[in-house]
């Protein structure tokens, strides 16, 4: 009978798990439209980025010759001219970079105010989230459009650099409201669980409990919320410029572009058609996006 040794014998090999995250992407993976939208929304950040360099014409050249002409192919104004004689291929992408740089700009505001608002709110509980939560109930009853006239009015500017950095702070501090709300119940869910109680009894003081340990746990629904987010603040941001309190020239954006087309429909609706379905393709693709990583950070939703 043959000996076996205990060095000839395999030593049976640890069994890798897989975090949230890693179950998240699978099941990202495995959802064709939120994929399809991934790729649409990485195209038009590097359209965004690069293409307004890298285009023939640049966003401020005017022409005097080409003033509203259709698109051709004649000095490559493919989406043809606007009322000035400006190619709108070059306007539309800056558009889009200026209007996304909103959009995510303004949710990192609105997420970082919310996120650490809402955190304390909820795991101090009692009186500091009553007073907390008042607060935010009362700034939920002053209109949007209300704080950003009076912003407009009290920090008036010629810079438009000066302005696009009010919009940031303008609509930041409004989105912020829901995303306390949001992480507040949150942490009411987690605040009992065992590793906060762990954390206490370690002598983690309140505030490093809050910020190591509860705030990492809830940042699937934050995640969900920014990527959903960020059309709501582009079509605010639309809003603002279709009435004239966004963005100023020369700076553009697809709600400034939509405003400017809406006044040319008849003699050039190429000049609305264009930035239209830029910020069609934009929404629609953010959307599917947030839709495809709520369904894969949190199966039980669907």
């Amino acid at each position: 009978m043959s000996e076996v040794l205990l060095d000839d014998v395999d030593a049976p090999r640890a069994v890798r798990g897989r975090s949230l995250w890693e179950d998240a992407r699978r099941r990202l993976v495995r959802n064709p439209s939120a994929v399809v939208s991934l790729y649409v929304v990485a195209i038009l950040v590097l359209i965004a980025i690069f293409g307004p360099m890298l285009w023939v014409h640049p966003i401020d050249a005017i022409y005097p010759d080409r003033v509203a002409i259709g698109p051709t192919f004649a000095h490559l104004h493919l989406l043809g001219t606007d009322t000035e004689g400006r190619d709108l291929v070059a306007r539309t992408m800056f558009g889009l970079r200026i209007s996304l740089l909103v959009g995510v700009a303004a949710t990192v505001v609105a997420l970082t105010i919310g996120v650490a608002y809402g955190a304390v709110a909820g795991f101090f509980g009692g009186v500091v989230d009553d007073v907390m939560m008042r607060i935010v109930d009362v700034l939920y009853a002053i209109p949007f459009i209300f704080f950003v006239i009076v912003l407009m009015t009290v920090i008036n500017t010629p810079d438009p650099f000066v302005k696009l950095m009010l919009i940031f702070m303008a609509i930041g501090a409004v989105e912020w409201l829901t995303m306390a709300r949001i992480v507040r119940g949150q942490t009411i869910a987690l605040r009992n669980k065992e590793f906060v109680e762990a954390a206490q009894a370690a002598g983690a003081r309140p505030m490093e409990i809050v910020f190591r340990h509860i705030v990492p746990n809830v940042l699937g629904p934050v995640v969900v919320f920014a990527t959903l987010n960020i059309p709501v603040i582009i079509l605010s941001e639309s809003f603002l410029s279709f009435i004239g309190l966004g963005v100023q020239e020369p700076l553009t954006s697809l709600g400034r572009l939509i405003s400017d087309g809406a006044g040319q429909m008849i003699n050039a609706p190429w000049m609305l058609i264009t930035p239209a379905i830029v910020m069609l393709i934009t929404l629609l693709a953010l959307n599917f996006l947030g839709d495809g990583l709520r369904d894969a950070l949190d199966p039980k939703d669907r």
